[in-house]
Parts: C-alpha cells; sequence; structure tokens
C-alpha cells in the first residue's frame, strides 16, 4: 500500500489495521468501553482524539502517532536552530526533526522509482540532504 502522508484520515488507518488482524468487533467495543454508533464514528473520521487513538494504538499493536511524526518530517517547514537552544523556557522534550525511519526512506525512494517526484522536487520539498538522498537511492533502490 502507498500510504499519503500528507492527507491522513486515520480512520481509515484503524480500519485497515483492524481488518490485518481480523479483530472481532465486540472486543473493541470491549476494549474502548463504546457503543457499536461510537466505533463507527472513529472508522469514518479524518481526525479522533489522542487518548481514543493511544487506545486503540495499543488494542490493535500499532503506532498511529507514528503516522502524523513522519508527516511533520516531510511537510513541517524547518525550524531555526535558535529555537532549539536548550534554555530555561523549554519544558518539553526537544526531537531532532532529520530522523528519517525506514519507511519514510522507502517511501522517499518509491516517490523517485514511481517518477512522481524528482531528485531535486525531494531535496527541496522535503530539505533532505542531496548526498542524503544519493546515498538512500543506491543502498535503498528496488
Amino acid at each position: 500500500m502507498n500510504l499519503n502522508f500528507k492527507e491522513i484520515h486515520i480512520g481509515e488507518m484503524v480500519r485497515l489495521r483492524i481488518e490485518e488482524l481480523n479483530i472481532k468487533e465486540e472486543r473493541i467495543l470491549s476494549f474502548l468501553r463504546c457503543d457499536h454508533k461510537f466505533l463507527l464514528n472513529i472508522l469514518s473520521s479524518e481526525d479522533i482524539s489522542t487518548a481514543t487513538l493511544l487506545r486503540l494504538s495499543k488494542l490493535l499493536e500499532y503506532d498511529f502517532f507514528r503516522l502524523y511524526s513522519h508527516h511533520l518530517i516531510l511537510f513541517s517547514p524547518p525550524s531555526s536552530a535558535e529555537k532549539y537552544k536548550e534554555s530555561e523556557k523549554n519544558k518539553l522534550p526537544r526531537f531532532r526533526k532529520n530522523i528519517y525511519t525506514k519507511d519514510m526512506i522507502d517511501f522517499i525512494v518509491e516517490l523517485i522509482e514511481n517518477g512522481e517526484k524528482t531528485t531535486l522536487q525531494i531535496i527541496e520539498e522535503y530539505k533532505i540532504p542531496k548526498t542524503t538522498l544519493y546515498k538512500w537511492i543506491v543502498k535503498y533502490k528496488k
């Protein structure tokens, strides 16, 4: 499946995972402590509450939040290094943006292989260094 990380329909992703695992509806309803109508609402929604998504991630043994992390890696503008300097004002943990998972690398290499984007488009749009991208192409080309 070729996932579009730009437009995430989380309900559809949850539905696909339920089908993959062939989980009975009764088990889901019991785990979420909800009714059939609520479950149908989840499966048809483009977004759901983080508490519900966390519970579904546990039940379905899949990190649905990672879909959003990949979106941020690919589509958020680069931030200035000044914003990330440690200070007393920073209370939240800081994460490096340039950590790419194997799934993300495969996604990007696939875009190039399928002719959906050129290497120049990838470099400009996703802010991936040219040398990094060419190493990925050589290493992960199918």
